[in-house]
């Protein structure tokens, strides 16, 4: 790159860098737009809308709530992956959406739930509304190549059967969609639909075909329901939640700069200007595909900061590596980022492959994690591999061309890793065992194994007016405590509701007594509002209802089914990319000891397990994968040279010790983040990031200690096989050779 053409790749850079700066902290334009304060949060952050729904039908089963929780969380998550559906009392249901604060725009939009059928002209019920998956306005070329706009449905198999019988027989004739006793569209059959997907066309709108695939939809639940509230609620873990973790974040990023910095100098300069890029690049990003960011939705980008600094250490460290081993500048510039590519595609593509798989089979946070993360990987290779090697190369052409402006290769004599396995195996059985030992312990001692928190064991909302308003901090600091001192547990959710002194919390369950001495000491220091009931008496404005868990036993199962489809598909990557399924087999291994080790964080510490648990594990996940790969990268490398080592534990500590500067500055600066999240955050933010931190701890130890021995005794095993089967080839041939010179002395005597 020649001087003149160096200085414009940094000012054209550097006015990139400002325009994303301004963008994301200003925005454009009298509302801000695409500035990071426009980003939607989710209900833990900011809040948003909140309705009841409750069963017409009496006394409705136990099985059609759960399911229709579960089909009301599917719909629900076309307004935000953050929304969450749980049951209240014993026949109503809690929709809460964030990000919106029109609640008859919601209610409109989402419809009312009601009953559907699918008729013939004479009244035959076909089906009914339980048997439809999926129903979704869309567009399409007519006739004349004109659009149009239609309405797309699925059944499922039950559904399709009937439907397909009913349509064979009645090619011509019309079937009625009947929603709560009115005919909402009668459209005509124009053939046999068989595969149980059908499409309704007409004179649609955009507007109206939206709305009878919302008819369609609402129709599909197993119960009838009727509002019978609805809110505009403010956030759960209140406004201090979210300024300090943007607090600890900011933080965190510097200190990452500065240990870039100090660790390579010029390159750490220009990793900190890639980093501040990146994290203005993913703030812009957010806003423009409208994601809603929450706890998991943070962690996503925590690791994705992790990642990013990951690809640069990856970089400036094999940079090192040539300068040390006698190339030149310029030459160690380019094959060191020739040879940090492999690394660093093979660690995000794995993470990659998760995130599709997450964000197409989960739900919820899950879904909201997975859009984070994989959003803030593409831009973390962009900037590393794009931004930073124009940079550096600007940089060499603008006369920083002395080997001193790069630093020093640190230097590690030879880590004996694979002679002590024994030991880093002994100390990873028993690190594995601390959890399910400390589970038993628990239980037997009668405070359940874990400790669960409401989202999935469900508790008790207390619905209180209180005579005066009081704001958000105010509950956090003054209300809060009070509720902590007669139930005992610091897991308090509240909600204030806008345009009130109307305030919900939630809490773990509440017995009769508990209710009871909760309203006498809430009242006692902040006075409840009074109300006259049927009777004519004064009575609090206080309610009590017990809430199921946010998190279904169907979220839970789509969510680990979803976590094990996308393990095996970055495994099945693993074993491909590097051609031996050894690696793929390390890696699990790895894998389940970095899991194994943060759940038992959670059994021991008592961390409450929630929303938070799920993203803390599935970030240990992705950061475990990408720390193994890179070991793995240098140890395929080195085997193409393996003639040049001594033996093949020569080459797996060499391998060990060559990437140990990686190891070392990726998991501190990884580190760093998430222990300034902990230092300045409120207990919901130190809850989710101290697991985060004993997984950084136990992801090093695996990548270092356990993924190359591992490897190293699966290789061996198969070397040796190998090897005993070419000995009993070659001693079957001997053999054979022994018995074909006897056969010809015995031939020739005769």
């Amino acid at each position: 790159m020649k001087k003149r053409n160096a200085g414009i790749v940094l000012a054209v850079i550097a006015c990139v860098l400002v325009l994303l700066i301004v963008t994301a902290f200003v925005g454009w334009g009298p509302t801000g737009t695409g500035a990071a304060k426009n980003i939607k949060l989710g209900l833990d952050l900011e809040g948003g809308v909140s309705i009841t729904y409750q069963a017409v039908e009496s006394n409705p089963s136990a099985e059609d709530m759960a399911d229709t929780v579960y089909k009301l969380q599917q719909r629900v998550d076309g307004y935000s992956t953050e929304a969450s559906v749980y049951q209240e009392g014993s026949n109503r249901i809690n929709i809460e959406i964030p990000g919106v604060s029109n609640a008859d725009e919601i209610l409109e939009d989402l419809g009312k739930p009601g009953s559907l059928q699918f008729q013939l002209s004479d009244g035959t019920v076909i089906l009914d509304g339980t048997h439809v998956v999926s129903a979704e306005a869309a567009s399409q070329r007519d006739n004349m190549n004109n659009t149009e706009y239609v309405v797309q449905l699925e059944f499922d198999k039950e559904g399709a059967e009937a439907f397909a019988k009913a349509t064979s027989e009645n090619v011509g004739n019309t079937i009625a969609i009947v929603y709560d006793g009115e005919t909402v569209s009668a459209p005509r059959v124009n053939e046999a639909i068989t595969d149980g997907k059908c499409v309704i066309s007409g004179s649609f709108t955009i507007e109206s075909a939206q709305e009878l695939a919302s008819f369609i939809r609402i129709g599909s639940l197993s119960l009838e329901l009727e509002e019978i509230r609805s809110n505009v609620v403010g956030a759960q873990l209140g406004q201090r939640a979210l300024s300090t973790s943007l607090t600890g974040g900011i933080i965190g990023l510097v200190i990452v700069i500065l240990i870039m910095i100090i660790a390579y100098k010029i390159p750490g300069i220009i990793a900190g200007f890639a980093l501040v890029l990146y994290a203005a690049l993913d703030l812009v990003a957010i806003n423009a595909f409208d994601m809603t960011l929450t706890l998991p939705g943070i962690a996503g980008v925590i690791l994705s900061i992790g990642m990013a600094v990951d690809a640069n250490v990856i970089i400036y460290a094999r940079i090192r590596e040539e300068i040390a081993s006698g190339k030149s500048v310029r030459s160690a510039i380019d094959i060191g980022f020739k040879k940090a590519l492999s690394a660093i595609i093979d660690g995000n593509v794995t993470t990659l492959i998760a995130c599709f798989v997450l964000n197409l089979m989960a739900t919820g946070s899950v879904k909201g994690f997975a859009q984070s993360l994989a959003l803030g990987i593409v831009l973390s290779m962009f900037t590393a591999l794009v931004i930073s090697r124009l940079l550096v190369n600007a940089c060499y052409a603008l006369g920083m061309s002395d080997e001193k402006y790069f630093g020093k290769a640190l230097k590690f004599n030879r880590l004996h890793m694979v002679g002590k396995r024994k030991i880093f195996f002994a100390i990873a059985i028993v690190c594995m065992l601390l959890g399910p030992v400390f589970c038993l312990i628990n239980n037997a001692g009668g405070n359940g194994a874990l400790n669960l928190s409401m989202e999935f064991r469900g508790g008790t909302s207390t619905d209180v007016t209180f005579e005066d308003n009081y704001e958000i901090d105010e509950i956090d600091s003054k209300i809060k405590p009070v509720i902590q001192d007669v139930i005992g547990s610091a897991e308090i959710q509240s909600q204030k509701v806008a345009g009130s002194n109307e305030i919900i919390f939630k809490t773990r369950q509440l017995s009769v007594e508990e209710r009871q001495e909760l309203t006498e000491a809430l009242n006692k220091e902040f006075p409840i509002a009074t109300y006259q009931d049927n009777e004519g008496n004064d009575a609090l404005s206080i309610n009590f209802e017990t809430i199921s868990s946010t998190i279904s036993n169907e979220m839970r199962r789509d969510a680990v089914i979803a976590v094990i489809i996308a393990v095996i598909c970055m495994l099945v990557y693993i074993w491909f990319r590097f051609a031996d399924i050894r690696f793929a087999s390390a890696a699990v291994m790895a894998l389940v000891h970095d899991v194994l080790l943060v759940f038992a964080s959670y059994a021991i510490i008592r961390i409450s397990v929630g929303n938070t648990f799920i993203a803390a594990m599935l970030t240990i996940v992705g950061y475990s994968i990408n720390a193994t790969i890179v070991i793995f990268d240098r140890v395929r490398e080195n085997l193409k040279e393996r003639k040049s080592f001594d033996s093949l534990e020569d080459l797996v500590d060499m391998s060990i010790t060559s990437t140990m500067t990686r190891s070392i500055y990726t998991s501190l600066t990884t580190f760093a983040t998430i222990a300034c999240l902990y230092v300045v955050g409120v207990p919901s933010i130190r809850e989710f990031a101290l697991p985060l931190m004993v997984g950084i701890v136990a992801g090093a130890f695996s990548s270092v200690c356990l993924t190359g021995p591992i490897w190293y005794v699966l290789r061996l095993a198969r070397d040796r096989k190998e090897a005993a089967a070419q000995k009993a080839a070659a001693d079957a041939k001997a053999a054979q050779k022994i018995t074909a010179s006897k056969k010809k002395k015995k031939k020739s005597a005769k």
